[in-house]
């Protein structure tokens, strides 16, 4: 009896699940009357079994009902959430909010960042705003969260009279604001930003505008109701005290995360570090955190319990361990902020642990689907995130060891009788669902850590015996925080040294879903209470996705990739077994750059292992932001740079080379030439002067043209230099589309049948102008920009935009869309609209 109710709820889990994933599939939603239908089709389909029905065919039926629902429900949700987003007609407006800030803002050089709920929202009366006044015109209805960059936080005033204005989590503002809609950079590889705003149901991001005394607000603090306001109030003033307290940067934003879960407190320096020691686990606190903290809880109340003969007469000992783990797993959530991963990760420990207790004899597998469903029915996009995968099979490799069967989890209770015990039993744990993770990890992150599993050695029992507690007891006794941050110190020693091995990450080429499928299976094999031998031979199953094959351009060909870096400039250029990079793409803040953010992940997605040319036109940040991380993360072979001498980056790769008109060379049969400049730059010259033309032209006569930030009078000297030879098929717009460049006769020289724009989304300079926008349309050349395309890639036969390639609903898209993936480039009348 109960083993067909397993099997039902197993089939009815998958088709839940599938009818979710077929709609998160979709590039556009449906038409609300296809929900309206899959509904209905859904209740007549599951009829037949709801009235007790449970032949095979019934089953089916079943089953086909579960699928169409879950679809459609899901459908319905993304359709209100999609209704919540900004209106295009109020983007750029001067607006003002008023509500309160949600979750921990967080701090950096360029300012405050925080969520808000918004209550009420007007239009502000232009000309009292030219007054320096902030006041309303007109209601309006905007998104209930969104998501805003303050600046100037000193220049709010403060009629409560706390003597302060920066923002805390809970408190109740009026702000003038400017918003946009979501929009994020779209990359190969790349982190979707969109779907993060998506899924937090952030309709709008924005600026706020108070840079005059008054114009913001602060209203009042944190309500008594609901009782997270308080919450997050205590742990942002817990946060701020480890931040201000502590001499060591690294140390407290490691502590912050692990105290109250404030990832955002760790520099991506940090970050970097941790994801190539393999350890980011355990400084975020996310799915596998938390269920490893589960883990041990288990084992600890359930020693502790059965310490007591008459506790343990009342209810046995595995059965409290159960509950009280999860009870303290819960409470390490909400101290961490309640986040998206800490709740799936809490649905299903708490799906397991309570059919567990109803004492159902189904395998560890069926209860992970239990969990799994309950989690997805909470929030659907689940299916979409790293963390939701990782966590569901960290559950389920826990379940599937010998120690997840009852049995097995009384025996170790009884028999875990020291210290060493308990130790030696957390480090076979996290070792097991290291390197069953390990495939899967190299899936989603590109990249896999081979010095994992001795950094975790010392890692794993040092945080979470020692760091760990000592952060948590710390909000109760704030000096044990100082003793957390001298525990750091020596674990980060161990990364770092660790870290600057030559080999301590490993990123793979993508492949399809066969080797995923049978790389991760071999993972949860790995942790099977198995012999060796058998563990051993599942490794095997990792081959298929560990030797896939790289593409690459065929010899006497090269592919260009217009990378979206936002404001600035990035561009790949590819050969059958050479790369170069034409610029690095901006800096976004003190800690964070193109390089880090897009380049390096993207390098991992193309399984490139070395730069054999890194050719930096100029020194503006807006071209070199980046260079840095790059050269940290790969090998560069070469450095070409029009730079004055001295800049510190001509110290970082030993051959460096100015660049000057003239330089050729070949690789793979394609020729690279650098038209630009003509002379050694002067450091009293204009950088944009001085900018790194290279042109590029394979063995069957594609060519491109990447030109830096050439202005006018340098694309008449190129004119007069190079004549005719300067025709190429592709160009890189110069300058972004600014009016000092994209003159008619350089233009007439050239003659590109396609234009790359690598702007920002409604960057604050404007670009394209309106002349050079307009000039491009009346020469027939077809413009693509990358803030509506996403990465531009181009190999001489077609071209596609990211955007198109890997669509979702959920994404921004331009009123008069992008093309389908195939077509060459957007055409003028379809992109053409100005910002």
């Amino acid at each position: 009896m109960l083993s067909g109710i397993g099997g039902v709820l197993l089939l009815s889990v998958l088709a839940g699940l599938s009818g979710v994933a077929l709609q998160l599939a979709q590039p556009a939603l449906w038409p609300a009357w296809v929900d309206v239908a899959l509904l209905g089709a859904a209740f007549l389909t599951a009829w037949p079994f709801l009235r007790g029905g449970r032949a095979r065919w019934a089953c089916a039926l079943w089953a086909a009902a579960l699928l169409m629902a879950g679809a459609a429900s899901t459908s319905e949700r993304a359709r209100e959430r999609l209704a919540e987003r900004l209106p295009a007609a109020l983007e750029g407006q001067e607006l003002l909010v008023q509500g309160r800030v949600r979750g921990l803002p967080q701090a950096g050089p360029e300012g405050q960042m925080l969520g808000f709920e918004v209550e009420q929202a007007w239009r502000l009366d232009a000309a009292a705003w030219a007054r320096g006044r902030a006041e309303p015109a007109e209601a309006l209805g905007l998104p209930t969260l969104i998501r805003l960059s303050w600046p100037e936080p000193a220049a709010a005033a403060d009629p409560m009279g706390s003597g302060r204005a920066v923002p805390r989590a809970g408190e109740a503002w009026r702000l003038p604001v400017r918003l946009r809609q979501p929009h994020g950079l779209v990359n190969p590889g790349g982190f979707d930003a969109e779907l993060w705003l998506f899924e937090q149901g952030i309709g709008a991001v924005g600026t706020v505008r108070g840079t005059l005394p008054g114009q913001a607000v602060r209203l009042g603090g944190p309500r008594p109701w609901p009782p997270l306001e308080w919450l997050d109030h205590l742990r942002q003033r817990w946060r701020d005290h480890i931040l201000l307290s502590s001499p060591s940067p690294q140390a407290a934003g490691l502590l912050a995360a692990l105290a109250v879960g404030d990832q955002g407190a760790i520099g991506e320096r940090d970050w970097d570090l941790y994801r190539r020691t393999g350890v980011a686990h355990l400084v975020s606190i996310s799915g596998s955190h938390i269920t490893l903290f589960a883990a041990l809880a288990i084992v600890l109340v359930g020693r502790a319990w059965r310490a007591s003969p008459a506790l343990s007469l009342r209810v046995p000992a595995p059965v409290a361990g159960r509950w009280g783990g999860l009870g303290l797993a819960t409470l390490y959530a909400l101290l961490a902020g309640w986040g998206v991963p800490a709740q799936r990760t809490v649905w299903m420990l708490g799906g397991a642990v309570l059919l567990r207790s109803l004492g159902a004899p189904w395998p560890g597998w069926a209860l992970c689907a239990a969990a799994a469903a309950g989690t997805v029915a909470v929030d659907p996009w689940a299916l979409l995130q790293p963390g939701f995968w990782l966590s569901f099979l960290a559950v389920l490799m826990l379940l599937g060891m010998e120690d997840g069967s009852p049995a097995a989890e009384e025996d170790a209770e009884g028999v875990s009788r020291s210290a060493w015990r308990g130790l030696w039993q957390a480090l076979r744990i996290q070792l097991l669902i290291t390197l069953g993770l390990a495939p899967l990890s190299l899936v989603l992150f590109g990249q896999v850590s081979l010095v994992g599993l001795p950094a975790n050695l010392l890692a794993v029992p040092w945080v979470t015996w020692v760091v760990t507690p000592l952060a948590l007891l710390g909000t109760l006794w704030p000096p044990l925080w100082q003793l957390a941050v001298w525990a750091i110190v020596p674990l980060q020693a161990w990364l770092q040294w660790l870290g600057g091995w030559p080999l301590a990450a490993w990123s793979g080429p993508s492949a399809g879903v066969g080797p995923v499928v049978l790389a991760v299976l071999g993972g949860f094999v790995l942790s099977l209470p198995l012999p060796w031998r058998a563990r051993a031979c599942a490794v095997l199953l990792w081959l298929p996705l560990l030797l896939a094959p790289v593409s690459r351009p065929a010899p006497g060909r090269f592919e260009l990739l217009a990378a979206d870096v936002g404001q600035g400039s990035a561009v790949l250029i590819r050969t059958a077994h050479h790369l170069l990079i034409h610029d690095a793409g901006p800096r976004y803040g003190s800690d964070n750059d193109a390089g880090r953010k897009v380049l390096v992940p993207l390098l991992q997605t193309l399984s490139e292992r070395q730069v054999d040319e890194l050719a930096l036109s100029h020194r503006d940040t807006d071209h070199v932001g980046g260079a840095q991380a790059v050269i940290d993360a790969l090998p560069v072979a070469r450095l070409r740079a029009s730079l004055v001498p001295g800049h510190p980056l001509l110290a970082q790769v030993t051959d460096t080379r100015l660049c000057l008109a003239g330089q050729q060379w070949s690789w793979d049969g394609v020729d690279f030439r650098v038209l630009h400049p003509f002379h050694v730059a002067r450091p009293d010259e204009a950088s944009n002067t001085q900018s790194c033309v290279i042109q590029v032209r394979d063995a069957q006569g594609h060519s491109a043209l990447l030109t830096g930030d050439i202005e006018l009078a340098q694309e008449a000297a190129l004119v007069q230099r190079w004549g005719d030879s300067l025709h190429s098929e592709v160009l890189v717009v110069p300058h972004h589309g600014s009016h000092t460049s994209s003159g008619e006769a350089f233009l007439a020289a050239v003659a590109p049948r396609v234009a790359v724009m690598q702007l920002g989304y409604r960057n604050r300079f404007g670009h394209p102008h309106p002349e050079i926008w307009d000039r491009y349309i009346q020469d027939g050349i077809d413009v693509v920009r990358t803030d509506h395309c996403g990465a531009w890639l181009w190999d001489g036969d077609g071209a596609s935009c990211t955007r198109n390639v890997r669509r979702h609903y959920w994404q921004w898209m331009p009123e008069k869309p992008v093309p389908v993936a195939g077509a060459v480039v957007a055409s003028p009348l379809q992109v053409g609209e100005r910002e």
